[in-house]
């Protein structure tokens, strides 16, 4: 495997989509987003399902409840202390059939104790991603839409895969809002 550069990412977004919008550089304007030299930092749209359960309420990945979620939305929210939210990217993604991505949190948030989950994006996955934000602190965490939130990298494999994503029609395929667990029991 070998991870992919800044001119392989501008070349892949511009000619193939990959990444729109797409920013070509990176913008220093609040927290970073676009283009670094290895990778491409995403930000997460003004939607938040922030959790906030009764208290007997259960986290099941096969019964995701809706009705635990409150929706939020803003130019910034307040993450309760220990809480977490959901959110999507501002950026719709279509990753090559020889290309996985690995996400990291931004360093601004991580500094601050809040954690970014987000699994890899597989090979011919597409859509706007749902990424999971998590506060470790015992004090609310404020968190900015529209700015940079996470940092994928791009690795491209020594070969072709046999079964990608789209082949066997992931549950997440062609995401185009925040979804939730979708189990299969």
């Amino acid at each position: 495997m070998s991870v992919k550069s800044d001119k392989w990412i501008r070349k892949m977004s511009r000619f193939q989509g990959m990444i729109d919008p797409f920013a070509e550089a990176q913008i220093r304007s609040g927290i970073s987003f676009g283009v670094s030299s290895y990778g491409y930092d995403f930000r997460i749209g003004k939607t938040f399902k922030v959790y906030a359960p009764n208290k007997d309420s259960v986290i099941d990945p096969k019964n995701f409840c809706e009705t635990d979620y409150t929706l939020v939305e803003g130019d910034n929210i307040l993450l309760p202390p220990h809480g977490y939210a959901l959110a999507q990217t501002i950026e719709y993604f279509r990753i090559p059939r020889d290309i996985i991505t690995i996400c990291f949190g931004k360093s601004t948030y991580a500094r601050c104790g809040v954690q970014v989950l987000v699994t890899p994006f597989e090979p011919e996955w597409e859509g706007y991603a749902t990424i999971s934000i998590v506060n470790t602190t015992p004090r609310a965490a404020r968190i900015y839409a529209g700015e940079g939130i996470g940092q994928l990298l791009f690795l491209e494999a020594d070969e072709t895969c046999a079964v990608s994503y789209a082949d066997k029609k992931g549950k997440y395929q062609a995401s185009r809002a925040i979804v939730g667990a979708i189990g299969r029991g």
